[in-house]
C-alpha cells in the first residue's frame, strides 16, 4: 500500500488512544466533560484551562462535597487531556497543587472498601443463582472473577481462545490490564478445584450457551438468547450486587471489585503466602496487597480482651 494513502495523524490518534485502557479514556472523558462545563459557566477556558481556572473548579468541588478521589481524578482527566492536546498541563502549577494539598488535609483521603466477596459468601450466593442460562453465565463469571483475582475489565475481556484445559484446572490469559498497559500479557491458573469448583461452573456456562469462539461472557435476553458482544465492565458490577443482595446483603457494600478482594481476603484466612498470592493478583508490591485485605483482624489479640 502507498504510504500516500495513509492519514499520519489518524494513526497519531490511534496510538494515542492505545496508551490507555477503553475504561481509562471513558472516565477521562466524562470528567473532563464536568470540568468543561464548569469552565462554559464560569466565562473560564478548558483547553488550554489556566491554572486559576483549575483552582477555582477544584475548589468548587471540595465546597460542594465531592470526595478526595474524585476530585483527584479530575485532575489526573485534565492533566491527560491537556498533554494528549500538546498544553502544557494547568495542573503542574504550584497554585494548583497547593490547592489539592488543602483539600487533601481538610478533607481526607479515606477511601471506602467494598467488601470482599469471600468463599463463604460466594458458596452461599451460588445456591440461589437460578439453574437457568443466565444463572450458569452468573455463576461462571462470579466463580472465574474469584478464582483468578480478575478486574472486570479482565473479566470482560476474556474470550474462548485465552482459555487452555489442563487436567488440574485452567489456564486463563490475561493480555492486557491496569497494571500491564503494554500488553505483555499473564497467565493465570484457576484450579478444578473441590469446592466451588470454578473450572466446572465455565465449561457448563460456554456448554449451555454453544459458545466455542469469541467473548466468554455476554449478555443472556429474557427469552434466554445468547448474545455475540462482550459484557461491560458495568455490568460485572450489577451481576455482582444483584448476586449478593439476593442472599440479603447490602447492594451498596459490594462491587465487580469485591471478587478480586474477596480471594485476597480468603486467601489470607487460610494462611496462604503473601507471595503466593501476589503470584496471582499480580501485585508488584506486599503494601498494595494489603489494601485488599478485608479480614476482620482489628479485634484479634486486642489489649482490652482480658477486662472489656
Amino acid at each position: 500500500m502507498s504510504n500516500a494513502l495513509v492519514d499520519p495523524m489518524a494513526s497519531v490518534r490511534g496510538y494515542l488512544e492505545a496508551e490507555k485502557s477503553t475504561s481509562t479514556r471513558r472516565a477521562y472523558a466524562s470528567d473532563f466533560a464536568d470540568f468543561q462545563a464548569w469552565c462554559d459557566r464560569a466565562g473560564e477556558s478548558a483547553l488550554p484551562a489556566s491554572p486559576i481556572g483549575v483552582a477555582k473548579y477544584l475548589a468548587q468541588l471540595a465546597d460542594g462535597g465531592s470526595k478526595t478521589a474524585t476530585i483527584e481524578r479530575r485532575v489526573a482527566s485534565i492533566r491527560y487531556i491537556h498533554k494528549a492536546a500538546g498544553h502544557e498541563p494547568p495542573t503542574n502549577a504550584e497554585g494548583v497543587k497547593a490547592v489539592m494539598r488543602g483539600i487533601r488535609r481538610r478533607l481526607g483521603r479515606k477511601q471506602v472498601r467494598k467488601a470482599p466477596a469471600t468463599a463463604d459468601l460466594l458458596s452461599n450466593v451460588l445456591d440461589r443463582l437460578p439453574n437457568k442460562l443466565q444463572g450458569l453465565r452468573d455463576r461462571a463469571l462470579l466463580l472465574v472473577g474469584f478464582a483468578a483475582a480478575l478486574r472486570r475489565s479482565e473479566l470482560v475481556a476474556l474470550d474462548v481462545v485465552d482459555v487452555t484445559v489442563r487436567p488440574r484446572g485452567l489456564i486463563l490469559h490475561i493480555g492486557r490490564s491496569k497494571t500491564d498497559q503494554d500488553g505483555a500479557g499473564a497467565d493465570i491458573p484457576v484450579p478444578n478445584g473441590k469446592h466451588l469448583k470454578p473450572a466446572a461452573a465455565l465449561r457448563a456456562w460456554l456448554d449451555a450457551a454453544g459458545i466455542t469462539e469469541g467473548p466468554i461472557f455476554r449478555e443472556v435476553d429474557r427469552h434466554g438468547r445468547v448474545g455475540s458482544a462482550a459484557l461491560s465492565d458495568r455490568t460485572v458490577a450489577r451481576i455482582v450486587k444483584r448476586s449478593f443482595a439476593a442472599i440479603g446483603a447490602k447492594v451498596e457494600d459490594f462491587s465487580g471489585h469485591s471478587l478480586r478482594a474477596g480471594f485476597v481476603t480468603s486467601s489470607l484466612e487460610h494462611g496462604v503466602d503473601a507471595f503466593k498470592i501476589m503470584g496471582i493478583t499480580r501485585h508488584a508490591k506486599v503494601d498494595t496487597l494489603k489494601t485488599y485485605d478485608r479480614r476482620e483482624k482489628d479485634f484479634d489479640d486486642h489489649a482490652g480482651d482480658g477486662f472489656l
